[in-house]
């Protein structure tokens, strides 16, 4: 039975009523009754009812409490139920017409229950209930599979993926669920045209609008299937992007003792979603092409294609890893995690590593500006910060974060701490990113130094990725490649105001940059230079390929980035390393 869906549904879980509009249409099992136990004080209870004879065709929602008895229930079923069926009678020409007679009972293990009872006592899982409304038995399917939001994106393309840009379930393993895509001219004919949870449409689907049904699972029960249909038709895509010649560097995956390495700011759609941003920062960039819809299509695509390993990602928006990110490359084999800037910012560092090269063990969330005042590991540095309350002032207020993740590999006795971190950004600011730097290195270099303690066995490395917002003739650089950096570097007077004087940074990894110093990796109509870094080990890795960046005239070809080819202002550094 095909139900549509023009309001919301649920009346008891507030937590979806937001998004409970994104499905379409269920399509119930006429005998099952579908009962959701979301809390320990209530449930939700859905069922279908038809009935020719007194003209019901309708669904069903409740939200009661788990203590009240089985005859409050049932009376709140008989209720539902008389009221539309009184309504219907009001509308009928046959006044005449008897009140119909409605004998409802409730059933376990084929007994019938004593109405005195609770319900928290009888909707367990595992029992065996039935729900009999006259002739009509109904399978009352306890905390069963169910989808409360199912949308397709409002931008599709073809030769970009397609999945659902909101899935909220509750008791559904999405590897067992059925996904099943269609397309249509008039929304009326449907043509099969694939599987899965991610599709690809191509050429011959531009033009159509598209339809995905899915019938949610998880290891004991089968739930009603939900459809979504698509508002927008499949459009052509922008032509070949750059990205995509990048990935013939990358068409098989890194293999033995070598594994691909991708660092990549995307563009936080939280800074791209305003006036200032399409009038002042990219006024070359068409309004639909930064749009967050169209972007994460090519983001998506051109991440997949590189077939990565490991990868670190900087400006991803909540949302994005929520509803895009995290689900897709979950389903490609992927793990990962998300860490937002400060405690309020809703964009920060994303991590994903795949799952059969690596596991991952943990990861740790770092603030800067929480540590500096408490971690006994930069009280010296506390100690000089303290003496400028200018820069103490602006220090305490940034959100900087870095995420630190600590992998495994499957194959060999090695370890690698991962750092992915996104420095703040400001011109006169490079005193606060050589100390956020320092910091960062710090941290990292007592991280390993415990992980050599619990890991006796193995051997324990570092790679550290990131927008460091800092161009190679700065500190941070000299830092990491060199060991140490004086209190005579420059950096320290970027604000003379903020100036620190006796602070300088020693540290013991041996680090160099994998992709070098290429001329730019942020390219904007008003900056252009090298800001992104994947730093590595250089006592256990080597480098076995970097691939190609775009090139000058790819970057200009519509002016600057992000344009309808690029989807950040930044370029992804991808490479492979190798085990020494």
């Amino acid at each position: 039975m095909v139900l549509n869906i023009s309001k919301l549904i649920i009346t008891g879980n507030t937590k979806y009523k937001y998004i409970a509009r994104c499905v379409h249409c269920y399509i119930f099992k006429m005998d099952k009754a579908y009962l959701r136990q979301l809390n320990d004080e209530s449930f939700d209870f859905t069922f279908k009812y038809v009935n020719e004879e007194l003209r019901v065709n309708r669904q069903f929602n409740m939200s009661r409490k788990l203590t009240e008895t089985v005859e409050t229930f049932l009376q709140r079923v008989s209720t539902n139920l008389e009221k539309v069926i009184n309504k219907k009678n009001k509308k009928s020409k046959d006044t005449e017409k008897p009140k119909p007679i409605l004998n409802i009972s409730l059933n376990l293990n084929n007994d019938e229950v004593e109405k005195s009872r609770l319900c928290k006592d009888i909707f367990e899982e595992g029992n065996q209930i039935s729900l009999k409304i006259n002739e009509v038995t109904y399978d009352v399917l306890v905390n069963s599979p169910w989808i409360y939001a199912l949308a397709l994106p409002a931008c599709m393309m073809a030769g970009f993926p397609i999945y659902p840009c909101k899935y909220d379930t509750v008791f559904t393993d999405k590897d067992r669920t059925e996904f099943s895509w269609s397309k249509s001219k008039d929304k009326q004919l449907w043509e099969h045209i694939g599987d899965g949870y991610i599709f690809n449409p191509t050429t011959n689907d531009i033009g159509y609008y598209i339809k995905l049904s899915c019938l949610p699972k998880n290891e004991r029960l089968v739930g009603p299937a939900a459809e979504a249909i698509s508002t927008c038709i499949v459009e052509a895509g922008p032509g070949e992007c750059p990205f995509e010649r990048r990935h013939h560097f990358t068409k098989t995956r890194a293999e033995g003792n070598e594994f691909r390495v991708i660092s990549y700011n995307i563009l936080a759609d939280l800074y791209c979603d305003s006036d200032y941003t399409r009038q002042v920062l990219f006024p070359y960039c068409p309004p639909y092409a930064l749009a967050i819809d169209y972007r994460k299509q090519l983001i998506l695509k051109e991440i997949i294609g590189y077939n990565a390993d490991i990868i670190a990602m900087q400006e991803v928006d909540r949302k994005v890893f929520k509803y895009d990110l995290e689900p897709t490359m979950s389903q490609l084999g992927y793990e990962g995690n998300l860490v937002t800037k400060g405690e309020e910012v809703a964009e920060g560092l994303a991590f994903f590593t795949f799952k059969q090269r690596f596991k991952l063990l943990r990861w740790e969330k770092i603030i800067f500006a929480e540590h500096l005042p408490k971690n006994p590991l930069f009280s010296p540095l506390w100690n000089e910060v303290q003496k400028n309350e200018q820069l103490m002032t602006r220090i305490l207020n940034r959100s900087t974060t870095m995420q630190v993740n600590v992998v495994e590999s499957v194959e060999h006795d090695e370890i690698i701490v991962v750092g992915n971190i996104h420095m703040y950004f400001h011109p006169d600011a490079d005193h606060i990113r050589l100390l956020h730097g320092g910091m960062a290195i710090i941290y990292l270099e007592d991280f390993v130094k415990q992980l050599k303690e619990q890991y006796s066995t193995k051997r324990v490395s570092v790679i550290f990725c990131g927008d460091f917002n800092s161009t190679p003739d700065c500190g941070i650089y000299k830092l990491y490649t060199t060991g140490e950096v004086s209190k005579d570097c420059i950096d320290y007077q970027s604000n003379k105001e903020e100036a620190i004087q006796e602070v300088e940074f020693r540290q013991g990894l041996k680090l160099n940059s994998a992709c070098g110093t290429p001329q730019y990796t942020n390219f904007t109509a008003g900056f252009a230079d090298c800001l992104d870094y994947i730093y590595y080990d250089t006592d256990s890795f080597q480098i076995s390929q970097v691939v190609p960046l775009p090139s000058h005239e790819e970057l200009t070809e519509n002016v600057a980035l992000p344009s309808v080819v690029f989807p950040s202002d930044h370029v992804a550094l991808v490479c492979d390393l190798k085990w020494s």
